[in-house]
């Protein structure tokens, strides 16, 4: 069966999950949930998250890797009472801390742990252990069709929830994961111009391959970016991580971008003598947008926005160029200075930003172009 819930990102599945807490506190909903989706688009993150949000701790529980018992807990005796007890598991809170039990792999569970499931879902339950009003539950799972290991959901377990069906979508992506996480800006330089390379599950399982371009891939990427620096090394990783065609590709902007984009150097030196360093290329661009959004805090906001106003003068700036007159200056830096701002903002710098001399020379600078209102 297909499920026929409205299909989301992984950003928009969180906003609905901080919904769902928020209700939950006020008394009105207590519900379990469900984040359907292919592997790697990001569901663990999204419940890693949402615990942050909460201020609380996140209980990972795999079901395909664990017994009743290991939700029921021990029995012990009870000779006072002459009763058969049982201790309570460690993978279900407790105490007084907000809480996700993260109830991984549900689509796959064994029958077996099936019932035991069932009571924690409709009745938070399992035996005599009931979970605090401060634990929200969220259960995630592949699809039969996503090639993954997937059984068909029966509907004793698909009316205990409520669903969600994530979608891979890049910008959102972008913007919500791989910009605040501060991922290598080679990766989405490159996945802003080849973003058909963003989630390839169903093409490799078209050709047989058994290697997919996914999110949680592409944080691997990153990952082996910064931490592998043999060029060789790293391409047989990335090879491994991506299949060798993608991999191929993605190394045409990377080799570009570790060779023109110097956003450390560029904050740390003078205004007047970082112009030469702007790359001339659209993945250059990009990738230093991506760089600086990773880089900025309070201490370098001010050569932050310093760069980024500059990339809109970059014509002026560097008149012998022929490439900057064809390149969407203004909009790479307005893009910037959203994902800058925002960051800035969630660490609470508001007044920082609006008493900022350089953010309202560019704030007046778009004011008198037509582009902000205010």
């Amino acid at each position: 069966m297909s499920v026929n819930a409205t299909n989301i990102s992984a950003g928009q599945a969180l906003a609905m999950l901080k919904a769902g807490w928020q209700a939950q506190e006020q008394g009105g909903l207590t519900a379990s949930w469900m984040l359907h989706g292919k592997p790697g688009i990001g569901k663990t993150q999204v419940a890693e998250s949402l615990a942050k949000y909460m201020g609380g701790k996140l209980y990972d529980v795999r079901l395909t890797t664990i017994d009743p018992s290991d939700l029921r807990g021990l029995p012990y005796y009870d000779h006072a009472e002459k009763l058969t007890k049982w201790y309570r598991p460690e993978d279900l809170p407790s105490d007084a801390v907000p809480a996700v039990l993260f109830l991984d792999e549900l689509s796959a569970a064994p029958e077996h742990i099936q019932p035991t499931v069932y009571g924690l879902l409709q009745e938070r339950r399992v035996g005599q252990h009931v979970l605090p009003d401060n634990v929200m539950i969220v259960a995630a799972g592949n699809r039969v069709e996503d090639g993954a290991v997937a059984y068909e959901m029966g509907t004793a377990i698909a009316d205990r929830l409520i669903h969600l069906n994530v979608e891979p979508d890049l910008d959102d992506w972008i913007d919500n994961y791989a910009v605040k996480k501060g991922l290598h800006p080679a990766v989405p330089a490159f996945l802003k111009v080849r973003p058909d390379y963003f989630e390839t599950t169903v093409q490799s399982m078209e050709q047989d391959h058994m290697i997919a371009a996914t999110p949680r891939s592409w944080d691997r990427v990153s990952s082996i970016m910064f931490s592998i620096s043999d060029p060789k090394l790293r391409r047989i990783a990335i090879a491994g991580t991506l299949g060798a065609h993608i991999c191929s590709e993605f190394f045409v902007v990377a080799d570009e971008v570790e060779a023109t984009v110097a956003v450390t150097e560029m904050v740390s030196m003078p205004r007047r003598d970082r112009v030469k360093l702007y790359p001339d290329t659209m993945h250059g661009l990009q990738a230093m947008v991506f760089g600086l959004v990773g880089l900025a805090n309070e201490s370098n906001m001010d050569p932050v926005f310093e760069i980024l106003v500059d990339t809109m003068d970059l014509v002026h700036l560097r008149p012998k160029e022929d490439s900057f007159p064809r390149l969407p200056l203004a909009e790479l830096s307005t893009y910037g200075f959203e994902s800058v701002l925002s960051k800035l903002l969630e660490a609470g710098l508001g007044l920082e930003i609006l008493e900022n001399p350089i953010y309202q020379s560019y704030s007046a600078k778009r004011r008198e172009l037509g582009l902000e209102i205010g």
